[in-house]
């Protein structure tokens, strides 16, 4: 339970109302909800507590936080060769390399 998992807690406005609805990255299925954001987080402690206990009397393992530090910062990725042409020319249009700019696509 002291591992530092990684949360997302966020406000919803939908037909049910306004509330707060939050996850736990690493857990699939782990959620929960509240009126507030502590309200939520502290379901969400809770949530989190009682998945990893029904995971561990089942005989599963429960899987590791996840840390930016395992991540490399680099990936590959496969494109047709016309959005490659494309890119490139696009890169050296505004004048910079073809990383950055595919990064500054993905950031958009």
């Amino acid at each position: 339970m002291s591992l530092p998992y990684n949360y997302i807690i966020q406000p919803i406005s939908d037909e049910s109302g306004d509330y707060f609805y939050g996850r736990i990255m690493e857990l699939d299925g782990c959620q929960s909800t509240g009126d507030s954001f502590v309200e939520a987080y502290s379901c969400l402690r809770e949530a989190m507590e009682g998945w990893i206990e029904v995971k561990l009397e089942n005989g599963f393992t429960v899987p590791e936080p996840i840390s930016s530090n395992d991540f490399s910062g680099k990936f590959i990725v496969r494109i047709p060769k016309t959005l490659h042409y494309r890119l490139s020319a696009e890169a050296e249009k505004e004048g910079v390399s073809l990383n950055q700019y595919a990064l500054y696509k993905l950031s958009c």
